[in-house]
């Protein structure tokens, strides 16, 4: 079945950081998605021009409300517009959900881990803000790299009680005083602990830049995770 285009009237802008924002939408006749899955967002400008992008959702179901989040791409046709310059209340037009394979469902029980690089982040954001909503018991694990403390998404959901999800913070470049582990990129050391709290069936949750992506990806593996368990969306 074909999924139609539906207008989105924009709510509200949040920042998250410096460039990064959260997109509130409006989309009447929204049908509802699963967390983990993303949308296209289209743009038209005044002589037809038309731009397609995709951006993962935030939140899990809300009525037609739907969050997207938007790293701003120098140079970029579509997300620095969208991040910074759709005036609230102006519509643009998304599609979707689309994506049926990077989803968690409520009803699943095993331990999960959850691995974000950068904005990949959003839709692991979903999958956290729906596993509070249901109060699941589902152990969450997440490693999320960023550059420094000024790239974090979503400071104040992460930063809740919650004993169900354990949050650890990876800095690549620069990391706050005090922290133990010097700045650097994903390491097999930073995920045998983690994968060792798994069970033979927990699924493993990798977005972000393809780079990250690939790169823990294969760590999991040398780590002893099934890569039939590792599920992975990238961009760039």
């Amino acid at each position: 079945m074909r999924i139609p285009w539906r207008s989105a009237r924009l709510l509200k802008r949040e920042k998250q950081t410096a460039t990064a924002r959260s997109l509130v939408f409006d989309v009447p006749g929204w049908p509802g998605h699963m967390v983990g899955q993303h949308v296209d967002v289209r743009l038209t400008a005044e002589d037809g021009y038309q731009a397609v992008r995709s951006y993962s959702l935030a939140t899990p179901v809300d009525g037609n409300r739907i969050e997207l989040g938007v790293q701003p791409v120098p140079g970029g046709e579509v997300s620095p517009y969208l991040a910074h310059d759709l005036p609230v209340g102006a519509s643009a037009e998304v599609r979707g959900p689309l994506g049926n394979w990077f989803i968690w469902r409520p009803e699943q029980t095993e331990p999960v881990l959850l691995l974000a690089g950068g904005s990949g982040v959003v839709p692991l954001m979903a999958m956290i803000r729906a596993h509070r909503q249901v109060a699941s018991a589902s152990p969450f694990h997440l490693l999320y790299s960023v550059r420094g403390p000024q790239d974090l998404w979503y400071q104040n959901d992460l930063e809740g009680q919650d004993s169900t999800l354990d949050v650890r913070l990876l800095y690549t470049r620069q990391a706050p005083s005090g922290t133990v582990r010097a700045p650097s990129r994903l390491k097999a050391a930073d995920l045998g602990p983690m994968v060792g709290r798994l069970a033979s069936d927990s699924t493993v949750y990798v977005c972000g830049p393809t780079g990250f992506v690939e790169s823990a990806s294969d760590l999991l593996i040398n780590a002893g995770q099934d890569p039939a368990t590792i599920r992975t969306e990238r961009f760039g």
